[in-house]
Parts: structure tokens; sequence; C-alpha cells
């Protein structure tokens, strides 16, 4: 399915937001989804079903100095 993940086209094999995570290998970061506009909260994360199109940011913290 294509998504636009930051700001960039994305072919990907996952259908729910934990899924896209776990292909990323962003599933145990501190990561903020948002989705069309719409942050995510983490417990709907396994519910949230993707439709292509969507435009989705990821955003995770990293820390430093």
């Amino acid at each position: 399915m294509d998504l636009i993940v930051n700001g960039v086209s994305r072919t990907v094999q996952a259908s729910t937001v934990e899924a896209l995570l776990q292909e990323y290998v962003m599933e145990r970061k501190l990561v903020v989804v948002e989705i069309d506009g719409t942050i995510v909260p983490r417990e709907q994360w396994p519910d949230t079903a993707l439709t292509a199109g969507m435009k989705i940011e990821l955003v995770h913290f990293v820390g430093g100095g």
C-alpha cells in the first residue's frame, strides 16, 4: 500500500499503525504518530487501520546535548 510517511511516498506492507512502526523498527522508541493531522494515542495503534494515501508523520525523540 502507498502512504506518505514524513513527506515521502512509501510502499509498505503494514495494515495498522503498530505494524508500520514494527516495519520501521520504531515500536520500542518514544514515538508520536500523526495521521492526516491528528495524533493517534499509543493505545490505539494496534486498532488503527491504514489506508492508501494517508499522510503519516512519525516523530521520535533522541537524547543529546
